[in-house]
């Protein structure tokens, strides 16, 4: 019996497990770096070790660190949660040898479908269908993808649709997949434009006996990596259902599988076929949906199939599904600036819902650029599909999301959408479009600014009072467009005259507005120049306008300026080099990917500030394109 279990990851998956331990009355073990010191997983495990440093190389992934860790901690297994060393065959043969016990499947399983070139030929034997993959590509081959082998989550992977790129491309993938996973090795199959990701859980006892609980619809993807999952997939054949159900069991029959695991698939809805992708040999990141409909705890099933627990497998395997339930990943990311990740601090996160919310942060927490931007899996479960859908837009938007750009408007753009509500969604979803959700909502403003005079109003003053008025007081905020948006409001003794809106309760913290004959409660919440606010429309997030610029904020035409603290990879030109607008010039990795900065227009590159390993913050200049006569 387990007594006291490590769980060798981080955040929202550390308290994933945290949550099944106690409940079975397992003591926990948390590992945390510098940067995470200070996250509720660490605050939530009875006993806490420190792996010093910040890079994921010096600490999760340093595989003696987490075993000695654990023996510091007088551990008797741990739990390798997903990524890091999850699939990592040495580091569980380095548990094994340590005499702790491995909540994971065998090595050797991990080792066979660790690579996916020989999980491909596994599969294969076993009578699973593949994507076969060109001898030598040629035009009628296009597009192709390059993937990495070892790894996943979308690093190492490029989709390509000219012959002329695939070199260039190739090396890109390798370059990534050596960064992300410490192994370059990437092969190329046909690119399957329209296809839908299904995924099929199963849970094996190493012996040849193999649950299967059912399949999750993984498609709407950004960057190869998920971003919205459900289960059961809608508008599956029963036929294709039990065939990839079969599938997936006779592809972990075949390695003998122990533990939990999923064998993802491309489905093609066109032709109801469906290829073998790869398997994950570990608890995925979107369980809970299966969870929720399959009424099991995932979690539990690995500490017991790895206690060697009689009979487990065999009597948990159900095909009952009751309902139908959603997840959607909430990311610290602007897509409307090609994903780029977001760090600092969060100063808000609140759901008023009942809904399930597996959280690696919390209100306050500091988003770091070391790791995922993934702050939050937000899961519904509702009796159907269109239940469920019209419940998590709801959690989504009174959410209360402060600090920091997330994906959260993108999500409920997403669900609402008619391509997803039909349930005909492909993996190249977002490739069309991003679904950006922006409720207009022109009391925000109002609020903000009325909120922001409110903290200057003395007792018994009327705000800005004056006895004779000439113009108007304004209050103007960034808002991400170009001009931003000015407030134009007077101080009366009778309270704020504002046009087109009625004050009808002013505070720091809460305003009310009437407009038309509609009345709307808005919630200010203050930080710095940032001022957030919230209402039925939903979220709006501004800055205040300083009245004046300080000149040394000002940077010169031309400059490149850093999207995001990060580190830089490679820088593909020397100054004094003429470019071409779109030509690539650095490459910056953070938060576990990489974002190429392109010369924005035709010129001379004037000025490189950086070279390969320098940390920049953002905003930071990074080299100046003096533009083309």
């Amino acid at each position: 019996m387990i007594t006291r279990l490590l769980v060798a990851n981080r955040a929202e998956i550390a308290s994933r497990v945290f949550r099944t331990a106690r409940r079975l009355g397992i003591e926990t073990v948390a590992v945390h770096s510098d940067a995470d010191a200070d996250l509720p997983f660490v605050a939530e495990a009875d006993h806490a070790v420190r792996l010093p440093g910040n890079a994921p190389a010096d600490t999760y992934l340093r595989a003696d660190l987490v075993i000695e860790a654990a023996k510091v901690a007088g551990a008797d297994a741990i739990h390798p949660g997903y990524g890091f060393l999850s699939e990592n065959a040495e580091f569980a043969r380095a548990v094994e040898a340590a005499g702790l016990v491995w909540i994971g499947p065998a090595p050797e399983s991990i080792e066979q479908m660790g690579s996916k070139i020989e999980a491909k030929k596994i599969m294969a034997s076993a009578g699973v269908p593949v994507l076969e993959a060109p001898a030598s590509p040629v035009e009628a081959d296009l597009p192709l993808l390059v993937k990495a082998s070892a790894g996943g989550g979308g690093r190492g992977m490029r989709i390509v649709r000219s012959l002329d790129a695939l070199t260039t491309e190739i090396a890109a993938a390798e370059a990534e997949a050596a960064s992300a996973f410490g192994d370059g090795t990437v092969f190329v199959e046909p690119y399957v434009e329209a296809g839908r990701h299904v995924e099929v859980q199963v849970v094996g006892d190493g012996a040849g006996n193999v649950a299967v609980f059912g399949e999750r619809d993984c498609s709407v993807q950004r960057r190869h990596q998920k971003v919205v999952e459900e289960s059961p997939a809608p508008l599956l054949p029963d036929a294709v259902r039990s065939a990839l159900h079969e599938a997936a069991r006779n592809a972990a029959a075949a390695i003998d599988y122990r533990g939990a695991g999923t064998v993802e698939f491309l489905y093609d809805a066109a032709t109801e076929r469906f290829w073998f992708l790869e398997m994950n040999t570990r608890l995925q990141v979107e369980h809970p949906v299966t969870e929720l409909v399959h009424g099991v705890d995932l979690v539990e099933l690995q500490i017991a199939v790895a206690e060697g627990v009689s009979g487990v497998v065999s009597t948990s395997s159900t095909t009952d599904v009751n309902g139908h339930a959603i997840e959607v990943r909430l990311y610290a990311e602007d897509p409307s600036a090609d994903y780029q990740p977001q760090s600092g601090v969060l100063t808000k996160l609140e759901f008023q819902s009942d809904a399930r919310i597996d959280a690696g942060y919390t209100s306050g927490s500091e988003v770091s650029t070391f790791y995922d931007a993934m702050l939050a899996k937000v899961i519904v479960h509702a009796p159907t599909r269109e239940a469920a859908i019209r419940r998590l837009v709801s959690v989504l938007r009174t959410a209360k999301i402060h600090g920091l750009v997330t994906n959260r408007e993108q999500l409920i753009g997403i669900l609402g959408s008619d391509a997803f509500r039909s349930g005909e969604v492909t993996t190249a979803l977002l490739a069309k479009e991003i679904f950006l959700s922006s409720a207009e909502d022109p009391g925000a403003p109002v609020a903000a600014a009325i909120a922001l005079a409110e903290r200057t109003r003395r007792p018994g003053i009327p705000v800005a009072w004056r006895n004779v008025v000439n113009q108007p007081q304004r209050t103007v905020f960034e808002d991400g467009s170009e001009d931003g948006v000015t407030v134009e409001w007077y101080g009366t003794r009778d309270g704020y005259r504002i046009d087109g809106f009625d004050v009808i309760e002013a505070g720091q913290e809460r305003v009310v507005l009437e407009k038309d004959g509609l009345r709307t409660t808005y919630a200010v919440a203050i930080e710095g120049d940032r001022i957030d606010v919230d209402s039925s429309f939903g979220h709006t997030a501004l800055r205040k306008r300083p009245r004046f610029t300080d000149p040394a904020t000002q940077t010169q035409p031309g400059s490149l300026l850093a999207p995001m603290p990060g580190s830089v990879v490679n820088v593909l030109a020397e100054a004094g080099s003429s470019v071409t607008e779109g030509q690539p010039l650095l490459v910056l990795e953070a938060m576990k990917m990489q974002h190429t900065v392109t010369a924005p227009t035709d010129g001379v590159l004037t000025q490189i500030n950086v070279t390969p390993g320098t940390q920049v913050a953002a905003g930071e200049v990074l080299a100046v394109v003096e533009e083309a006569e």
